[in-house]
Protein backbone atom coordinates (compact mmCIF):
# COMPACT_ATOMS: atom_id res chain seq x y z
CA UNK A 1 0.00 0.00 0.00
CA UNK A 2 1.12 3.27 -0.83
CA UNK A 3 -0.27 5.32 1.96
CA UNK A 4 1.24 4.40 5.71
CA UNK A 5 -0.91 4.89 8.32
CA UNK A 6 0.69 8.11 10.46
CA UNK A 7 -0.33 5.89 13.59
CA UNK A 8 -1.70 2.50 15.08
CA UNK A 9 -3.10 2.44 18.37
CA UNK A 10 -5.71 0.60 20.94
CA UNK A 11 -9.12 1.06 20.20
CA UNK A 12 -9.91 -0.41 24.09
CA UNK A 13 -8.79 -3.95 24.32
CA UNK A 14 -10.20 -5.62 21.51
CA UNK A 15 -10.01 -3.26 18.62
CA UNK A 16 -7.02 -1.29 17.09
CA UNK A 17 -7.53 2.03 14.69
CA UNK A 18 -5.01 2.39 11.98
CA UNK A 19 -5.46 6.06 11.23
CA UNK A 20 -3.84 7.74 7.79
CA UNK A 21 -4.76 11.49 8.67
CA UNK A 22 -7.24 13.58 9.69
CA UNK A 23 -8.33 15.60 6.43
CA UNK A 24 -11.46 14.85 4.19
CA UNK A 25 -9.20 13.38 1.32
CA UNK A 26 -10.29 10.87 -1.20
CA UNK A 27 -7.10 9.33 -1.54
CA UNK A 28 -6.82 8.99 2.42
CA UNK A 29 -10.57 7.60 2.08
CA UNK A 30 -9.32 5.02 -0.64
CA UNK A 31 -6.63 3.74 1.95
CA UNK A 32 -8.76 3.13 4.56
CA UNK A 33 -11.91 1.69 2.48
CA UNK A 34 -9.08 -0.89 0.74
CA UNK A 35 -7.43 -1.66 3.98
CA UNK A 36 -10.70 -2.58 5.63
CA UNK A 37 -11.65 -4.80 2.49
CA UNK A 38 -8.49 -6.37 2.03
CA UNK A 39 -8.89 -8.04 5.92
CA UNK A 40 -12.34 -8.97 5.34
CA UNK A 41 -11.23 -10.73 2.51
CA UNK A 42 -8.06 -12.00 3.67
CA UNK A 43 -8.65 -12.33 8.08
CA UNK A 44 -6.22 -13.37 10.48
CA UNK A 45 -7.41 -15.40 13.32
CA UNK A 46 -9.69 -14.21 15.57
CA UNK A 47 -10.70 -10.93 13.50
CA UNK A 48 -14.01 -9.93 14.21
CA UNK A 49 -14.86 -6.88 11.71
CA UNK A 50 -12.52 -4.11 10.05
CA UNK A 51 -14.54 -1.27 9.43
CA UNK A 52 -12.96 2.01 7.73
CA UNK A 53 -14.19 5.95 8.43
CA UNK A 54 -13.27 9.26 6.96
CA UNK A 55 -9.02 8.28 7.09
CA UNK A 56 -9.24 5.51 9.57
CA UNK A 57 -10.08 1.63 10.35
CA UNK A 58 -11.12 0.39 13.05
CA UNK A 59 -9.67 -3.28 13.48
CA UNK A 60 -11.77 -5.37 16.18
CA UNK A 61 -10.69 -9.10 17.18
CA UNK A 62 -11.55 -11.93 19.69
CA UNK A 63 -8.44 -11.66 22.32
CA UNK A 64 -8.44 -15.07 23.01
CA UNK A 65 -8.08 -16.53 19.21
CA UNK A 66 -5.27 -13.92 18.79
CA UNK A 67 -3.27 -14.68 22.28
CA UNK A 68 -3.36 -18.41 20.90
CA UNK A 69 -2.18 -18.11 17.57
CA UNK A 70 0.41 -15.52 17.99
CA UNK A 71 1.82 -16.69 21.52
CA UNK A 72 5.18 -15.39 21.06
CA UNK A 73 3.44 -11.87 21.65
CA UNK A 74 3.47 -10.10 24.99
CA UNK A 75 -0.19 -8.42 24.24
CA UNK A 76 -3.09 -8.48 21.53
CA UNK A 77 -2.42 -5.40 20.70
CA UNK A 78 1.22 -5.88 19.53
CA UNK A 79 0.47 -8.83 17.60
CA UNK A 80 -2.71 -7.35 15.85
CA UNK A 81 -1.00 -4.16 15.16
CA UNK A 82 2.00 -6.15 13.08
CA UNK A 83 -0.86 -8.64 11.51
CA UNK A 84 -2.43 -5.37 10.27
CA UNK A 85 1.09 -3.72 9.48
CA UNK A 86 2.39 -6.98 7.02
CA UNK A 87 -1.53 -6.45 5.15
CA UNK A 88 -0.47 -2.84 4.37
CA UNK A 89 2.41 -4.35 3.08
CA UNK A 90 0.27 -6.33 0.24
CA UNK A 91 -3.25 -4.65 0.07
CA UNK A 92 -3.37 -2.71 -2.98
CA UNK A 93 -4.98 0.63 -2.98
CA UNK A 94 -7.94 0.81 -5.70
CA UNK A 95 -9.31 4.41 -6.40
CA UNK A 96 -13.20 4.08 -5.32
CA UNK A 97 -14.04 6.10 -8.56
CA UNK A 98 -16.15 3.25 -9.78
CA UNK A 99 -18.11 2.94 -6.95
CA UNK A 100 -21.87 2.85 -7.32
CA UNK A 101 -23.88 6.08 -8.49
CA UNK A 102 -26.78 6.48 -6.30
CA UNK A 103 -29.42 9.01 -7.61
CA UNK A 104 -31.19 10.53 -4.20
CA UNK A 105 -34.73 12.97 -5.01
CA UNK A 106 -34.98 15.48 -3.18
CA UNK A 107 -37.06 18.50 -2.77
CA UNK A 108 -35.67 22.19 -1.47
CA UNK A 109 -39.07 23.79 -0.03
CA UNK A 110 -40.99 24.78 2.93
CA UNK A 111 -40.44 22.86 5.97
CA UNK A 112 -38.46 20.11 4.55
CA UNK A 113 -35.59 22.96 4.31
CA UNK A 114 -35.88 25.38 7.44
CA UNK A 115 -32.04 26.55 7.47
CA UNK A 116 -32.43 27.34 3.60
CA UNK A 117 -32.48 30.90 3.87
CA UNK A 118 -29.81 31.16 5.86
CA UNK A 119 -27.65 28.68 3.90
CA UNK A 120 -28.40 31.32 0.76
CA UNK A 121 -27.67 34.14 3.21
CA UNK A 122 -24.30 32.85 4.37
CA UNK A 123 -23.15 32.31 1.04
CA UNK A 124 -24.78 35.34 -0.49
CA UNK A 125 -26.69 33.70 -2.95
CA UNK A 126 -30.19 33.40 -4.01
CA UNK A 127 -32.19 30.35 -2.89
CA UNK A 128 -32.55 28.80 -5.89
CA UNK A 129 -28.52 29.54 -6.95
CA UNK A 130 -27.56 28.17 -3.19
CA UNK A 131 -29.88 24.90 -4.81
CA UNK A 132 -28.29 24.50 -7.72
CA UNK A 133 -24.85 24.72 -6.31
CA UNK A 134 -25.59 21.92 -4.11
CA UNK A 135 -27.20 19.95 -6.88
CA UNK A 136 -24.65 20.77 -9.04
CA UNK A 137 -22.09 18.48 -7.41
CA UNK A 138 -21.63 14.46 -7.28
CA UNK A 139 -20.37 13.60 -3.53
CA UNK A 140 -18.68 10.68 -2.46
CA UNK A 141 -19.53 8.62 0.30
CA UNK A 142 -17.11 8.92 2.73
CA UNK A 143 -18.31 6.78 5.59
CA UNK A 144 -21.27 5.87 7.41
CA UNK A 145 -22.04 6.49 11.22
CA UNK A 146 -23.78 8.74 13.70
CA UNK A 147 -27.03 6.49 12.91
CA UNK A 148 -27.28 3.27 11.26
CA UNK A 149 -27.16 4.13 7.78
CA UNK A 150 -25.96 7.86 8.20
CA UNK A 151 -23.98 8.86 5.18
CA UNK A 152 -21.28 11.13 5.58
CA UNK A 153 -20.99 12.43 1.73
CA UNK A 154 -18.61 15.35 0.38
CA UNK A 155 -17.08 17.43 -0.59
CA UNK A 156 -19.96 20.17 -0.32
CA UNK A 157 -18.89 23.70 -2.33
CA UNK A 158 -17.28 26.19 -0.30
CA UNK A 159 -19.80 28.55 -1.01
CA UNK A 160 -22.68 26.85 0.91
CA UNK A 161 -20.24 24.82 3.26
CA UNK A 162 -22.13 26.56 6.56
CA UNK A 163 -20.89 25.44 9.74
CA UNK A 164 -23.14 23.45 12.03
CA UNK A 165 -25.69 25.13 14.54
CA UNK A 166 -24.49 26.48 17.21
CA UNK A 167 -27.36 24.77 19.27
CA UNK A 168 -28.81 21.09 17.91
CA UNK A 169 -32.65 20.55 17.19
CA UNK A 170 -34.07 18.19 20.02
CA UNK A 171 -35.61 15.87 16.53
CA UNK A 172 -34.62 16.42 12.95
CA UNK A 173 -37.24 14.47 11.11
CA UNK A 174 -36.30 11.02 8.81
CA UNK A 175 -34.94 12.03 5.58
CA UNK A 176 -33.92 15.58 6.11
CA UNK A 177 -30.65 16.13 3.96
CA UNK A 178 -27.89 18.41 6.16
CA UNK A 179 -25.06 20.10 5.50
CA UNK A 180 -22.19 20.47 8.30
CA UNK A 181 -19.71 22.70 6.58
CA UNK A 182 -17.60 20.67 3.85
CA UNK A 183 -19.93 17.56 4.41
CA UNK A 184 -23.48 16.99 4.03
CA UNK A 185 -25.13 13.61 5.11
CA UNK A 186 -29.24 12.08 5.24
CA UNK A 187 -31.11 11.78 8.16
CA UNK A 188 -31.82 7.56 8.02
CA UNK A 189 -34.21 8.08 11.02
CA UNK A 190 -35.74 10.94 13.21
CA UNK A 191 -32.86 12.11 15.56
CA UNK A 192 -31.36 15.29 17.28
CA UNK A 193 -29.28 16.55 15.01
CA UNK A 194 -26.92 20.01 15.01
CA UNK A 195 -26.80 19.94 10.71
CA UNK A 196 -28.22 23.29 8.69
CA UNK A 197 -30.93 21.26 6.88
CA UNK A 198 -31.22 22.06 2.84
CA UNK A 199 -33.75 19.80 1.54
CA UNK A 200 -35.37 16.45 2.56
CA UNK A 201 -35.83 12.83 0.43
CA UNK A 202 -38.44 10.10 0.84
CA UNK A 203 -35.83 7.82 0.08
CA UNK A 204 -35.28 5.11 2.30
CA UNK A 205 -31.73 4.47 3.11
CA UNK A 206 -32.36 1.24 5.03
CA UNK A 207 -34.42 -2.09 3.40
CA UNK A 208 -34.67 -4.57 6.07
CA UNK A 209 -36.03 -6.85 3.19
CA UNK A 210 -32.43 -7.15 1.06
CA UNK A 211 -29.08 -7.60 1.66
CA UNK A 212 -27.13 -6.00 2.31
CA UNK A 213 -29.99 -3.50 3.69
CA UNK A 214 -28.03 -0.11 3.29
CA UNK A 215 -28.18 1.46 0.08
CA UNK A 216 -25.23 3.46 0.51
CA UNK A 217 -21.61 1.57 1.02
CA UNK A 218 -17.87 3.77 1.62
CA UNK A 219 -16.75 4.78 -2.27
CA UNK A 220 -20.32 5.07 -3.34
CA UNK A 221 -20.92 8.35 -5.68
CA UNK A 222 -24.08 10.23 -4.59
CA UNK A 223 -26.42 12.93 -6.87
CA UNK A 224 -29.08 14.74 -5.75
CA UNK A 225 -32.13 15.84 -8.11
CA UNK A 226 -35.08 17.49 -7.39
CA UNK A 227 -38.22 15.27 -6.51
Amino acid sequence: MNIQPTRIFPLGDSAITVEFGNELSIALNDAAICLAKYLSEYPFPGLIEAVPAMASVAVFYDQSTVRSTCPSYDTTFSAVRDLVSNALLTAPVRRSESGRLVTIPARFSGNDAPDLDLIASFADLSIDDAIEIFLSVEYRVFMLGFLPGFPYLGAVDERIAIPRRATPRTSVPKGSIGIAGRQTGIYPSASPGGWQIIGRTEEELIAASVEPPLIFSPGDRVRFVRA
